[in-house]
């Protein structure tokens, strides 16, 4: 069978991104969530079946006793069947060595074996549904860390490139894991940072500060057309992470593509709370973020209706503002965007299992200490989450191969973490992920219950097929929420890649002009296009911010500049 080539650190890179997002900032650490101790339960259970146990034993030996014979016929030109399947897409396995070698064959399909004796016993233990799927992924994380590619002596491809290098490479991946441990917190770095610097080569499209308060700066960008649109347009982030993934670089950026699209574009860079913010709560967010937002945008530009994209945490936020002001009789909210937006939580995906009511409670506990949750903390769990492509691929490329962490901006913007404040974390987590309030109708935010049925703007919602942190089904739930026409785009790539998606070959998205009550029915009848949803957004959105027009002032009279874009808060 081919074997494909090794990844470069440039293409392990881009594939980790895939996985990355703000969302995966929201959680703490594995024993906050008893991963642990759920997968102690699944062994005591494990051992109270002696027949479940002797059956999966007798399994292994089975596989063990059979994969000498495999792999010598193999080896002999001989066509066999192996005593445990291989997935010819695990790419820890993509080295020719790995079928080529008998010794290193063998290795790989030992490994396997194990793995399925080890998945058998603790998948067949009984245990509550939260319980075994804990259990379950802490099993995943010991395999994943014990797998033969993440040890020198079992990795042909490392034993290659030391014999290569005579030795350099060694020596290299000794300096990294030495530093790692000394300035890292023993973890392999996923990115090398020194090539990049918000407002030189990040964050750089030519904007001013036109606002500030004790929670946000507003940037207001400078216009690139000589006509724009009437509707000005309001980017609203997530501040689990900072403003910047919607304006990552020249090229890159969907805010560069929005005022290139003729849009007068307004953004959203929330402040990284400290300790002194442990009582902001989501109605701060709310009253001193978009709706004050909205009201400079009103001043400074006259207009009539301002347009949201909303992207993850913040697309939540988009579609709290836009049913608080409409309940409250404000009719300035125009067509909305939300971006990778979750706002029916029954189904979290990969999350809910750091979401039960035993795991939050000691969070809040940990949160009421501290003031705040670390963004760096954080980050850590959905590393684990998805190990083999945020931890094992660096602990290769970095420690075994001596490679340097890649260059790559969307990986230098998810290293560039914040915190969250405690009151608002415990009740974001406690009111959407336990108990689904903002889909049941029942969420109270700044004295109203929020009703998302009575937003009936043209909305514009956009998933992406492999995002872990917002599945696409659930976030397809969103069509059967709002009251105005909704338009379902699902776009290639995972949480953050699928949204820094500008056009180029490789990208793709799927569309279907009616939106049916399931997502499996949506998928049936969507057609693949090429390109990136950019280009399909930038017509939406032309049809429904209203006619051409001079852009406005940068700043007013009320609201004058107060310094240049990317701004202060970006730095904190």
């Amino acid at each position: 069978m081919a074997q494909e080539s090794p990844e470069t650190p440039r293409e392990v890179a881009e594939r980790a991104a895939g996985v990355l997002g703000p969302e995966s900032a929201l959680f703490e650490d594995l024993d906050a969530a008893g991963f642990g101790a759920a997968l102690g339960r699944a062994l005591q259970s494990s051992l109270t079946s002696p027949t479940v146990l002797a059956r999966a034993a007798l399994q292994l030996a089975t596989d063990l006793a059979r994969i000498p014979v495999a792999v010598t016929s193999q080896w002999l030109g001989r066509d066999v069947e192996l005593p445990v399947p291989v997935d010819p897409k695990d790419r820890r396995f993509s080295d020719p060595a790995w079928t080529g070698n008998p010794v290193f064959r063998s290795m790989r399909l030992s490994y396997l074996a194990a793995c399925r004796f080890a998945r058998d016993v603790v998948g067949s233990a009984a245990l509550e549904a939260d319980t075994a799927r804990k259990a379950a992924m802490a099993l995943d994380l010991l395999l994943d860390a014990v797998a033969p590619t993440n040890f020198l002596p079992s990795n042909p491809a490392a034993l290659k490139r030391a014999f290569d290098t005579l030795g350099v490479s060694l020596a290299r991946g000794a300096q990294h894991f030495v530093d790692d441990l000394m300035h890292n917190d023993g973890r392999p770095r996923q990115v090398d940072t020194s090539g990049f610097e918000v407002g030189r080569n990040l964050a750089v499209t030519p904007s001013k500060v036109v606002y500030r308060n004790d929670l946000m700066e507003l940037l207001q960008y400078e216009p690139q057309t000589e006509k724009v649109h009437a509707a000005p347009l309001l980017c609203s982030p997530p501040w689990i992470n900072k403003y910047y993934v919607m304006d990552l670089a020249p090229g890159r950026s969907f805010i560069e593509w929005a005022v290139q699209h003729g849009r007068t574009v307004f953004a959203i860079s929330y402040k990284n709370p400290s300790k002194d913010m442990s009582g902001t709560t989501m109605d701060d967010y709310l009253v001193y973020g978009p709706q004050t937002a909205l009201d400079v945008i009103s001043d400074i530009t006259g207009a009539q209706t301002i347009d949201i994209v909303g992207l993850c945490l913040g697309g939540a936020l988009t579609a709290i503002t836009a049913a608080y002001l409409t309940q409250a009789g404000d009719g300035r909210i125009g067509a909305l965007t939300l971006l990778n937006t979750m706002l029916d939580y029954a189904e979290p995906g990969a999350l809910g299992a750091f979401t039960d009511q035993r795991t939050v409670d000691r969070l809040e506990r940990k949160m009421r200490k501290e003031g705040t949750l670390e963004g760096r903390t954080m980050a850590g769990t959905f590393d684990v989450l998805r190990a083999n492509d945020l931890i094992f691929n660096y602990v290769v490329s970095n420690w075994l191969m001596g490679q340097d962490p890649p260059k790559f901006d969307i990986l230098a913007w998810n290293a560039d973490s914040t915190r969250m404040p405690a009151a608002m974390h415990a009740f974001y987590l406690r009111n959407f992920y336990i108990r689904n309030k903002l889909a049941d109708g029942t969420l109270e935010i700044a004295g109203k219950v929020i009703d998302l049925s009575v937003i009936k703007s043209p909305t514009y919602v956009v998933s992406a097929i492999n995002d872990h942190i917002v599945p696409w089904e659930s976030a397809y739930k969103t069509t059967g929420l709002l009251s105005g026409p909704v338009r379902f785009v699902l776009s290639s790539g995972g949480h953050i890649a699928g949204i820094v998606n500008p056009p180029g070959p490789k990208v793709w998205h799927l569309l279907a002009e009616d939106t049916p009550a399931s997502a499996a029915q949506w998928h049936a009848a969507a057609s693949r296009r090429g390109g990136s949803w950019w280009e399909d957004w930038a017509a939406w959105s032309a049809e429904h911010s209203g006619p051409l027009g001079e852009p406005p002032p940068i700043g007013s009279r009320v609201h004058p500049v107060l310094g240049e874009g990317p701004g202060d808060y970006v730095r904190t």
